[in-house]
């Protein structure tokens, strides 16, 4: 049990919870309207399947809410907001009473860390505080706890305190705690949400739900996060599942292929083997179907508001034996406008709801007083991750490396007319650069790791140079096993990039993405082969281009004199220990060590494109 000095030390620490830098010039601008797509947005193509039970679906929203707001597609696929979207469950609802089945709204976890909206709090905020104030007006029947929630603990401790609360005990998390001071100054640890919900439909079905977030091991101090395995175990978890209701529900931030909800799967179905089961996932960021049998369906509905998930289920007759298979449908929904009124029968005119209207109207002001319209200068053209190849000039990792980050930390640098050369992860950029206003929302999205730069002084030119095609290298056998149990570490701690990035070199790959991208009725977009019978894209697209890029880059070399010039090691600190221990392999002649290493500069990684753009981009 934690002292409680120690608790009380968190709290104290709440207030130095560090925020995003405001725009420079410290005025407030206003928040670019949505923009008209390069080229007019495809409707689906057919009406949803609507089941006994229906199921609306978002995960991983990372505080796009706002919607995505650019004209390059496939930007304008997901420019629905998060107003548009609410008028949608609304119509939805309305439909569903119609048609006399039940709808469930679900969210499988991570609201926080993504845009300016969550991101972009001034000093003494906590993230996502203000924009999950609109996701409480929706009417969510059920959301589940993303390992985002718990990087920082005055990040877990607001979901406890003042975001839970609103969803009166449908805000799970079952195997995820907190320890903090009880009404009664007491150290209690205790569920973040509630461990489990039992609840009746509209039409009158009980459902038991479960909340579970896969094997994070990146939580802050004073959140626990159990194993699932273990939680299985527990009894609690054997009461709640003891009495059968007529579907489970099991929500949960875990990715329904390759981890582990078959092991919660299996208990339940050792209990109730024909029950019907629902799995909502999330985490990896892609679309995924599949079935564990033929009375359960498992759905992952993408990230960062590019998907809405819709998943039917036709239960067993009244009366009926439960034996045979179900039938299940699912369908991945664009989240914009042209779905949103295909799908409700809707136009314009009477689409949005007062609610509706009232939440974008609340998030614009929230841009507003965050100030993401800030222009740090306008960006040439399209910069993207995977679309271009690296290195390139449409590289946005090219961007970071050779152009931002030097001119960045050469600012009032005296050691900037020394030689260096530059190296970070790739994995530092988390989404593309478009044409036009380069914003201080485009920053936050961009590039928002905080990391700081450091640097070993006196590397000999012909080792430095080593250094970056050592950290890529996994010819050999030593090399590749340090490589995935490294990337095992990262997926324990959050990191999905690889996950995310190997759907996306897979769907170019195997839907022929040159041939499909020269089709000119076809704009770019998700193109999703998963286990589940039938098409579950909405709409039809060309899958996007696909180039792999190396889990380290680096800055251009600089020319010197000889082979063994001395010059400046540069580095992020996430990157220190890796880093370390490939120098310590490239060379024997010194045996480097924490103690070599010096703070490079008191800039930022997140704020190097900003400080780019503002001398290059004006």
């Amino acid at each position: 049990m934690l002292t409680v000095n120690l608790v009380l030390g968190f709290l104290g620490a709440l207030a130095a919870v560090s925020a995003c830098p405001d725009g420079p010039d410290g005025h407030t601008h206003d928040h670019a309207k949505r923009a008209v797509p390069s080229s007019p947005l495809t409707p689906p193509t057919r009406p949803l399947v609507w089941g006994d039970v229906n199921v609306i679906h978002t995960t991983d929203s990372h505080g796009w809410l706002l919607g995505h707001q650019k004209t390059s597609f496939p930007e304008p696929n997901y420019s629905g907001d998060l107003g548009d979207f609410a008028s949608f469950v609304t119509h939805m609802k309305q439909i569903a009473i119609e048609r006399d089945v039940d709808l469930l709204l679900v969210d499988s976890g991570d609201l926080h860390d993504g845009t300016g909206l969550t991101d972009g709090f001034p000093a003494g905020g906590i993230d996502a505080h203000d924009a999950n104030q609109f996701i409480k007006q929706l009417p969510y029947d059920i959301m589940a706890i993303g390992n985002h929630e718990l990087y920082i603990y005055a990040n877990a401790l607001d979901m406890h305190t003042n975001f839970a609360p609103a969803f009166k005990g449908r805000y799970l998390s079952s195997n995820v705690n907190i320890t903090l001071l009880n009404n009664k100054n007491q150290v209690v640890t205790v569920p973040v949400g509630d461990r489990f919900a039992k609840f009746t439909t509209r039409k009158g079905r009980k459902v038991t739900s479960l909340g579970v977030l896969y094997d994070f091991t990146g939580n802050d101090h004073n959140t626990t996060v159990q194993k699932v395995e273990d939680m299985v175990k527990e009894k609690w978890f054997a009461d709640a599942i003891k009495e059968e209701p007529d579907f489970f529900l099991l929500v949960g931030h875990m990715p329904v292929a390759r981890d582990n909800w078959p092991l919660v799967f299996n208990a339940v179905r050792a209990v109730h083997p024909l029950t019907p089961i629902l799995i909502l996932g999330g985490h990896t960021h892609i679309r995924d179907c599949l079935q564990l049998d033929g009375r359960s369906i498992s759905l992952e509905s993408g990230r960062y508001m590019e998907t809405i998930g819709f998943l039917s289920a036709n239960l067993d007759k009244k009366g009926s034996h439960k034996t045979g298979n179900l039938t299940f449908n699912r369908r991945y929904l664009d989240p914009n406008r042209v779905t949103f009124e295909f799908h409700t029968k809707r136009i314009s005119f009477n689409f949005d709801t007062l609610e509706g209207k009232s939440i974008t109207q609340g998030l614009n002001k929230l841009a507003k007083k965050f100030d993401l319209s800030f222009q740090f200068g306008t960006a040439p053209h399209d910069f993207t991750i995977n679309q271009a190849p690296y290195p390139s000039n449409n590289s946005l990792l090219t961007l970071f490396i050779e152009d931002a980050v030097p001119v960045a930390l050469a600012i009032n640098n005296t050691r900037a007319s020394i030689p260096n050369i530059m190296i970070t992860n790739s994995g530092s950029q988390r989404f593309d650069i478009y044409a036009g206003a380069f914003t201080k929302n485009d920053q936050l999205t961009a590039s928002p790791f905080a990391d700081s730069f450091l640097f070993i002084p006196g590397v000999p030119f012909n080792v430095a140079n080593q250094v970056l095609p050592a950290l890529n290298n996994a010819g050999a056998n030593e090399r590749r096993a340090m490589l995935e149990e490294r990337e095992q570490h990262n997926y324990g701690r959050g990191y999905v990039e690889t996950e995310y990035r190997r759907w996306l070199e897979e769907m170019d790959r195997r839907n022929d993405g040159v041939a499909r991208r020269a089709a000119a009725n076809l704009t770019l977009g998700y193109v999703t082969n998963d286990a589940c019978p039938g098409v579950g894209d909405d709409v039809l697209h060309a899958p996007l281009p696909f180039f792999s890029v190396p889990d380290f880059i680096g800055s251009v070399p600089p020319t010197v004199a000889t082979p063994d010039t001395p010059i400046d090691l540069v580095f992020v600190d996430f990157i220190s220990t890796q880093l370390l221990q490939i120098l310590n392999t490239v060379q024997t002649a010194k045996l480097y060590s924490n103690a070599d290493v010096q703070s490079y500069s008191p800039i930022l990684a997140n704020a190097a494109l900003g400080l780019f753009a503002q001398s290059a981009w004006n």
